[in-house]
């Protein structure tokens, strides 16, 4: 309890955090990026991965040194809030709230349509819908039922989806296939390739947000984010490798790996890594339900929205309002369905967060008097990356993130009228 609120305990360790960065990276993206770089750069492809995840480092490094610096809940809105004031860490944590808000909508659907090739009754639309929202209901219990249990749930989703894709691996390994020489690609349209590689990656920010949970946040966050983005990158190379290995002459289909693990395995490897996605489409989701309603719960401790998102189950001692929020909007959105602009709005608007942290980090050490000349260095990398990625979305993506925007800069103003009432009924 602080200052006569409850708040949740610090009951998750090394481990346990891990989890929520592994999940925030690896979801649908795995299942669908190796036929898509195979097409793309041919053999090149899991070298192309390792060389992604170098060129990943400056944003990783620099939310790293920036949550050495915190150890309560709220990630970029803490970093934006302490750099440029109340209104831009709103702002960056607003970014990231709303893109994962439609992002997990859309996954779902993705999610559904997996496990539709076992259950294809899931097609027939009021079934769909139906399960969507029981999908959404059991996640939002188990996330508001509290942390350790939600860890231990998403650390038995994550073995379910990496054990196929080790399997398929080692199919590789002993199967007898034979390799493909490496040839460099012919880079003609290499910023689709970054753009389709920077999808890959990103989604490691959610390890910062329930920093007021974590143990020792400022110690195992930045280990965490360098160990995983380390993992997870030798994981997508391996990926890509048994990929191509297995199935090389076979073009993008949608469901590469699925086709990869018929020829390595039949049937019963098809089934498999239908499971395996299903499986690790619902951890993404699951993570995302667990950590992104932490955005809310730390902008509400900050004073920039309204203390209703503050309220902490007196029970369970998790942000229970802010989890239901996230979980009741979530689920209205996938029912609404037509998420392919709003998923790529939501790329977008995650940009925003990118940018403030990157910017971050320079200012609040000015400030302080340190000049590091390899954290200006870096900070400008990430910088420069994240506006460039910005810089390809299309026309449409653009007006929904000024909607998006729009409507979070009405709330912190809604948020802000609401605390001074108070103050001015006082005086």
């Amino acid at each position: 309890m602080t200052g006569g609120k409850l708040v949740p305990p610090r009951a998750v360790g090394f481990w346990g955090t891990s989890l929520f960065q592994i999940n925030g990276m690896i979801g649908s993206g795995i299942f669908a990026l190796p036929a898509l770089l195979v097409a793309a750069v041919g053999s090149f492809a899991p070298w192309m991965l390792l060389i992604a995840g170098v060129i990943f480092l400056p944003l990783i490094l620099v939310f790293g040194w920036l949550a050495a610096r915190y150890d309560g809940s709220g990630g970029p809105v803490l970093y934006g809030k302490d750099a440029f004031g109340d209104f831009v860490g709103f702002q960056a944590g607003w970014g990231r709230f709303a893109s994962g808000i439609v992002a997990l909508a859309a996954n779902t659907h993705v999610m559904i349509a997996y496990f539709a090739t076992l259950f294809p009754a899931l097609e027939t639309p009021a079934i769909e819908k139906f399960t969507i929202v029981g999908f959404f209901a059991i996640l939002t219990m188990i996330s508001v039922a509290g942390m350790r249990g939600s860890v231990v749930v998403l650390g038995t989703m994550t073995v379910l989806k990496l054990v196929p894709l080790a399997i398929i691996v080692l199919a590789a390994v002993f199967g007898g296939f034979a390799g493909q020489p490496l040839i460099l690609p012919q880079f003609s349209q290499a910023e689709s390739v970054i753009l389709l590689l920077f999808y890959g990656f990103t989604g490691f920010e959610t390890v910062t947000v329930p920093a007021g949970e974590y143990r020792d946040p400022k110690r195992d966050i930045p280990r965490v984010l360098l160990t995983v983005l380390a993992g997870v990158t030798v994981i997508y190379a391996l990926v890509i490798w048994a990929y191509l290995t297995i199935a090389p002459t076979l073009d993008a289909t949608e469901n590469p790996m699925a086709a990869a693990a018929q020829v390595a395995l039949g049937d019963w490897g098809t089934m498999l890594i239908v499971i395996a996605a299903g499986a690790s489409i619902a951890a993404n989701n699951f993570g995302s339900v667990v950590v992104v309603p932490r955005i809310p719960f730390g902008m509400a401790q900050q004073g920039m929205l309204p203390s209703w998102f503050e309220r902490v189950s007196p029970r369970f001692l998790t942000p229970a309002n802010a989890i239901a929020f996230y979980g009741i909007g979530s689920a209205i959105m996938a029912v609404a369905g037509g998420f392919t602009l709003l998923a790529t709005a939501s790329t977008l608007t995650r940009m925003l967060t990118y940018v403030i942290t990157a910017a971050a980090l320079p200012m609040l050490e000015w400030r302080e008097g340190i000049r590091n000349p390899w954290h200006q260095l870096v900070a400008a990398l990430a910088l420069a990356t994240s506006i460039w990625i910005a810089s390809q979305a299309g026309v449409m993506a653009w007006i929904v993130f000024v909607g998006l925007v729009g409507l979070g800069t009405i709330l912190y103003f809604a948020a802000a009228r609401s605390r001074q009432e108070p103050a001015a009924a006082e005086a």
